[in-house]
């Protein structure tokens, strides 16, 4: 079993925040659809960061839990290997006492991950998604024989799945129930499997989905898609299909929670006298109001013009930033026109104005009693 930590790259004490990071840069990695051949390397990443990215079956994988995580004794063995004694005696896997297995069994849910832009992560959308998975065979449509052919009751376990095997041991001789090696447990045989799936009922194949990205998602959401998964052994059923949001990022607004965050620099003549300025947002222009004498890092705020919430109709706010540029590059006429305005508001030689962001309760006082 591989060590989920070492898949990762990650050291065994490592932050939810590093495992996340490194799950995602490794994703990108080897997606199917960016690195096509490194499917088993990408299921071997999703598999850990899954175990690893739950802190309870992150616990229980380090107390020695399965490869999923699961609670329990270390698979194989625990107190000094009763899981081996019980397969020895009982028989383990494949056919049993109980019967044998099924051919036709469900599909494993799949993982795949898709880069979204900002504006469907906020409002929502229709993407077609491109996904390398396990379909129903159309040759043999899942029942894994070439036509005019069937499957055949097992002739070495007569369809029981397993075979009893005369053992000795230290208390004498012993009957064990064993998985048969001739029909791997199904009972059955396929003496003439179909030629485009080899009798396993499914195959490989590229297909592309439209699928809705609700409104509000943000990077790292996981969206559920029931059946849409790997369709199982023998035409079974399909697992499902979990696909995992990425948000790329956008040259203008950045997400914070339900809001929006922009910056938009203003000249130093508007931000003394006000003006109205055009700003184009996700809902289209707006007039972005700069009062008279606004300051740099001011925060206007443009009332439900923000990202929607998930699972629901309500939206936050766009808070932008103004930033106040002040010139640098100045002509001689210029210059003459600050200065008079500068000798019109006494600030010829200005005096440097201390703010005390903390000051005690005895200073206040001190000021108070002192008429300041």
């Amino acid at each position: 079993m591989a060590d989920h930590y070492e898949t990762l790259g990650v050291s065994k004490d490592a932050s939810a925040a590093e495992i996340k990071s490194s799950y995602r840069k490794l994703a990108r990695k080897y997606h199917p659809d960016v690195n096509p051949g490194h499917e088993d390397e990408f299921k071997a990443i999703s598999l850990a960061y899954d175990v690893l990215s739950d802190s309870e079956k992150r616990r229980n994988y380090d107390m020695g839990g399965g490869e999923n995580g699961q609670s329990g004794f270390p698979a194989g063995g625990g107190f000094g290997g009763f899981g081996d004694i019980f397969e020895t005696f009982f028989g383990g896997g494949g056919g049993s006492a109980g019967g044998p297995m099924p051919r036709t069994q469900r599909g494993k849910d799949a993982l795949v991950g898709v880069n979204i832009d900002l504006e469907t992560a906020a409002f929502g959308g229709n993407i077609d998604l491109d996904v390398a998975t396990a379909v129903v065979c159309d040759t043999c449509s899942g029942a894994g024989t070439q036509q005019g052919t069937s499957v055949e009751t097992c002739t070495l376990c007569h369809g029981a799945g397993s075979v009893q095997r005369m053992t000795r041991t230290l208390l004498g001789q012993m009957v064990t129930n064993q998985t048969c090696n001739s029909c791997h447990g199904f009972g059955t045989v396929i003496p003439n499997p179909c030629l485009n799936c080899q009798g396993d009922g499914r195959v490989r194949k590229q297909r592309t989905m439209k699928i809705r990205i609700p409104a509000g998602v943000s990077d790292g959401t996981r969206i559920q898609l029931s059946s849409q998964g790997e369709v199982g052994p023998g035409g079974g059923p399909a697992g499902d299909l979990f696909v995992e949001v990425m948000v790329a990022r956008h040259e203008v607004f950045q997400r914070d929670g339900d809001n929006l965050r922009a910056s938009v620099s203003v000249p130093m003549t508007a931000a003394a006298l006000g003006a109205s300025i055009p700003f184009d947002t996700f809902d289209g222009s707006q007039e972005l109001s700069i009062e008279p004498g606004i300051q740099s890092g001011t925060v206007v705020k443009l009332p439900g013009l923000g990202a929607t919430r998930l699972r629901s109709e309500t939206r936050g706010d766009l808070l932008i930033t103004v930033d106040v540029v002040t010139p640098d590059k100045l002509d001689d006429a210029q210059k003459d026109l600050l200065s008079q305005l500068a000798k019109l508001r006494e600030e010829e030689t200005p005096r440097a104005q201390i703010t005390t962001q903390n000051r005690g309760m005895f200073s206040r006082m001190r000021e108070k009693f002192a008429g300041r």
